[in-house]
Protein backbone atom coordinates (compact mmCIF):
# COMPACT_ATOMS: atom_id res chain seq x y z
CA UNK A 1 0.00 0.00 0.00
CA UNK A 2 1.54 3.39 -0.78
CA UNK A 3 1.81 6.52 1.38
CA UNK A 4 -0.35 9.07 1.06
CA UNK A 5 3.19 11.34 -0.03
CA UNK A 6 3.59 8.74 -2.73
CA UNK A 7 0.16 9.15 -3.89
CA UNK A 8 0.58 12.74 -3.74
CA UNK A 9 4.33 12.73 -5.77
CA UNK A 10 2.54 10.37 -8.42
CA UNK A 11 -0.21 12.83 -8.80
CA UNK A 12 2.31 15.69 -9.28
CA UNK A 13 4.02 13.33 -12.07
CA UNK A 14 1.05 12.48 -13.53
CA UNK A 15 0.17 16.00 -14.29
CA UNK A 16 3.25 17.82 -14.95
CA UNK A 17 3.38 19.83 -11.98
CA UNK A 18 7.48 17.10 -11.04
CA UNK A 19 9.48 16.59 -13.82
CA UNK A 20 13.27 16.23 -13.04
CA UNK A 21 14.09 12.87 -11.59
CA UNK A 22 16.56 14.79 -8.93
CA UNK A 23 13.80 16.44 -7.58
CA UNK A 24 11.31 13.52 -7.95
CA UNK A 25 14.03 11.37 -5.88
CA UNK A 26 14.28 13.92 -3.04
CA UNK A 27 10.87 13.95 -2.54
CA UNK A 28 10.83 10.45 -2.32
CA UNK A 29 13.76 10.49 0.18
CA UNK A 30 12.71 13.29 2.44
CA UNK A 31 8.92 13.79 3.06
CA UNK A 32 7.27 17.36 3.70
CA UNK A 33 6.76 16.56 7.41
CA UNK A 34 10.36 16.85 8.25
CA UNK A 35 9.66 20.75 7.58
CA UNK A 36 6.53 21.08 9.55
CA UNK A 37 5.84 22.11 13.29
CA UNK A 38 4.40 19.00 15.15
CA UNK A 39 1.04 20.23 15.38
CA UNK A 40 1.05 20.33 11.06
CA UNK A 41 2.48 17.22 10.42
CA UNK A 42 -0.81 15.45 9.47
CA UNK A 43 -1.52 18.03 6.46
CA UNK A 44 2.04 17.01 5.10
CA UNK A 45 0.66 15.05 2.16
CA UNK A 46 -2.23 17.48 1.46
CA UNK A 47 -1.42 19.52 -1.59
CA UNK A 48 -2.55 22.99 -0.05
CA UNK A 49 -0.17 25.31 1.30
CA UNK A 50 0.76 25.45 5.27
CA UNK A 51 0.77 28.16 7.04
CA UNK A 52 3.78 27.85 9.18
CA UNK A 53 5.34 31.07 10.48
Amino acid sequence: MKSEWERLIERFIREGILKSDKVIRAMRLVSRDKFLPENLRGYAAVDTPLRIG
